[in-house]
This record gives structure tokens, sequence and C-alpha cells, in this order.
């Protein structure tokens, strides 16, 4: 049954999804998965689903509201209400990224799931995030 259900979502979210706008934040194809248990890397970062599509998260609407773009603002935020600026989750921690460069550390952290998931904190930001 995960296996249909992934195979669905897979297809809705090549189909409805952005890739490209992985290259307009740091970091954007390497966001870890933040899943318990799971490795890898969450290929949706302004979605609910790992793969994207379908409704966006909390990083995802604060993106959308920058115009689909890293501003200085949006690198400053904590989207996910984890204690960490988006900008420390995606390896941007003084907001010096641009389109293109390199940026100055790893991503650590997903913007838009509050981390550690299973925190009390985190359980009511995170309750539409999808797991598989």
């Amino acid at each position: 049954m995960k296996i249909i259900i992934l195979g669905i979502f897979l297809f809705v979210g090549t189909c409805v999804t952005f890739p490209s706008y992985r290259d307009s934040i740091p970091n954007g194809h390497k966001v870890p998965n933040p899943c318990k248990g799971s490795s890898g890397l969450w290929e949706g970062v302004g979605h609910n689903i790992l793969i994207g599509g379908g409704q966006r998260n909390v990083f995802g609407k604060d993106f959308a509201a920058a115009k689909m773009k890293w501003t200085a603002e949006l690198c400053r935020k904590d989207s996910d209400s984890d204690g960490r600026t988006n900008g420390q989750e995606l390896g941007d921690p003084n907001c010096t990224w641009t389109k293109g460069a390199t940026p100055s550390g790893s991503a650590t952290g997903h913007p838009g799931v509050c981390e550690p998931m299973d925190l009390e904190a985190c359980k009511s930001v995170n309750t539409a995030i999808v797991c598989l």
C-alpha cells in the first residue's frame, strides 16, 4: 500500500512542482530529510511532502511571500518556529548568499519543518508534514 501511495505522490509531484526553485535558496538541492528514521534529501523544500507538490509548508508560504527569492528578511526569519533561522538551517547564517554562489555552510535542517519533529513544541507546526 505504501508503494502505491508513494507512486501517486511521485506522479503528482513531478507534474506540479517547480524544481528550479531549489536553485533560488542556499543548498536547495541538499536539504536533509527531517523525518525520523529517514535518510536522504527533501526535494520539495517548500512543500509538506518529500517530493514537492500539493500544499506548501510554512517556509514555502514565506518563500512565496518573498516572490520566490532568497532575501535577507526570509533568511533571518524562523519560518518553522524551531529556534533556528532559515539561513542557519540552509547554510547561510550571515544572510549573504546570492543565487548561483556557494553557500558558506551546509544545510543542517529543514526551514519548513520544525525539528526535532517529536518535540512537543513542533507537533502543532508539523501537523501537515507527510513522512513516508
